[in-house]
């Protein structure tokens, strides 16, 4: 009962099932695929297996969506509008004052007027077809609908709705299609809504786009017509249930064990570190494992858009900056939370993301006494990191020479670890970049560690992780704070252990 078609790739790769190159890792796990038609597409209610699907290739690594034959589209709609009376039926005698927030509950409730419904009506289906049914109506009136299986599934990190027939999906860092699909435009409003409401955001023509959050704390934007052409846009980053380890980020390739060691050490000594990468590059992933290496006993602000750090210490204070209200008012910015938290006594500051003026405090901050900060930022290289921070500066409005914005960056970042998403989907650090200082007007860089591809071998990035041979300028930190590190994990004798 696959729900997943693969989007971008021809021969299946790591997402393929046997000769099927439409079928992805989750097909036969998540309720909401059915029976192939012959097209490739399946049904949403069908209990049989599917089977290969014939689609081609366009050319460009996506597959044209298949065209359903009259019968199983048939038979489609006819499941569809049978959960749509059944659902009706079923609202209609529920308790409009029950608690939904008793979800068990709630859930027996919906259980047994389901059943008495079906009864009274002398509606007969397969054990399976019954089980789904019971499952997408209990999504409606519990969860978030259509998609609420994929919130489920750990294995899925990314939900992209692109108006009613479309729902894509990233897993293992690729994109798929599904054939989960939803009944019209409004249909997807009210997933929509019913996720804003609780926050007291609204999303309307007037305010067509929104940021937002699940309950567990999954980043959700929101943009809907006019100003999306295909319908309402939801999209979900989804919010890890268990953070990853360090010793998950050596398993996944992103990060070999002596560089655990040597950033370790890093965030030990107090380095201010600049964490910089694309978009979904895991630069987040990566934060919230450097803040974990930052000692108990030391107090920590952490400063975020939208709740997403996980810190295990004890002595952590997590603020979140805050839109303007329905009214416009009560706005509260990065900015303003960076501000406030010098006088918090932090003895480090995390802050999730710096996009614009909030450059400027966190620069002062970090050339004011508070060493060991940490953060990260959007960019494509050690380099453009620095080009970018100097930008967002003079988003401050402040009159300042360029060469005291690159004074006050020289002076106050110690490290910038770049991360890149490879074409295979994989994540990995490609270089760690110590900030040496200032020769003229130029800030001086110097890479530490980078990442060397090798090849490209079915379907996965080959490479090797490569120390440059230079011993960084503060390994004196460490030696005063007892921290040893080996001359091998910069380069010198033998350097099989980098091998990635």
């Amino acid at each position: 009962m696959s729900i997943f078609r693969r989007g971008d790739d021809q021969n299946g790769g790591q997402n393929g099932a046997g000769d099927d190159n439409l079928r992805g890792p989750l097909s036969g796990r998540i309720g909401g695929g059915g029976a192939g038609n012959g097209n490739g597409q399946y049904s949403a209610f069908s209990n049989q297996p599917p089977r290969a699907a014939g689609a081609t290739n366009d050319g460009g690594g996506r597959f044209p969506a298949p065209q359903p034959s009259q019968a199983a589209a048939a038979r489609e709609n006819n499941l569809f509008e049978l959960k749509r009376k059944v659902q009706a039926a079923l609202i209609a005698e529920m308790d409009p004052k029950m608690d939904l927030s008793q979800t068990a509950q709630v859930r027996r409730t919906i259980e047994e007027l389901f059943n008495r419904i079906l009864d009274q009506q002398n509606i007969v289906l397969t054990r399976a077809d019954r089980q789904r049914l019971f499952e997408a109506i209990a999504a409606e009136i519990l969860g978030f609908g259509p998609i609420e299986p994929l919130l489920n599934d750990d294995s899925v990190t990314e939900i992209m709705v692109n108006g009613p027939r479309a729902v894509f999906v990233e897993q293992n860092g690729r994109l798929f299609r599904t054939d989960i699909r939803f009944r019209d435009d409004d249909h997807v409003m009210r997933v929509i809504e019913r996720i804003v409401s609780p926050l007291g955001r609204r999303v309307d023509e007037a305010q067509p786009y929104v940021d937002a959050r699940l309950p567990d704390g999954s980043r959700v934007n929101v943009i809907i017509p006019p100003l999306s052409l295909v319908g309402p846009v939801l999209t979900i980053r989804k919010f890890a249930r268990r953070p990853l380890t360090p010793d998950d980020l050596v398993r996944l390739g992103t990060i070999s064990q002596p560089m655990v060691d040597f950033l370790r050490a890093c965030v030990e000594v107090r380095l201010n570190v600049v964490v910089s990468g694309g978009t979904g590059s895991g630069k987040t992933t990566l934060l919230n494992v450097l803040s974990g290496f930052i000692p108990g006993d030391q107090r920590i602000v952490t400063i975020e858009d939208a709740a997403e750090l996980q810190l295990r210490q004890e002595h952590v204070v997590p603020l979140e900056a805050r839109p303007a209200n329905i009214e416009g008012n009560g706005r509260i910015t990065i900015r303003d939370l960076v501000a406030n938290s010098l006088r918090m006594r932090p003895d480090r500051i995390v802050v999730g993301e710096v996009r614009g003026a909030e450059a400027l405090d966190m620069l002062q901050a970090m050339n004011t006494g508070h060493d060991g900060s940490l953060t990260t930022l959007h960019s494509n290289s050690p380099r453009d990191t620095l080009r970018r921070l100097e930008t967002m500066v003079l988003m401050a409005g402040m009159d300042l020479p360029l060469r005291a914005i690159r004074e006050q960056i020289a002076s106050a970042t110690n490290l910038v670890v770049h991360q890149e998403r490879m074409r295979d989907g994989t994540r990995k650090i490609t270089h760690i970049t110590e900030v040496v200082g200032m020769e003229g007007d130029v800030v001086t860089l110097q890479d530490l560690f980078v990442y060397e591809q090798t090849g490209y071998d079915d379907g996965r990035v080959v490479g090797r992780l490569r120390p440059t041979g230079i011993r960084p300028s503060f390994m004196e930190l460490f030696e005063m704070s007892n921290i040893h590190l080996p001359a091998q994990m910069f380069g010198y004798g033998e350097a099989g252990a980098w091998r990635g």
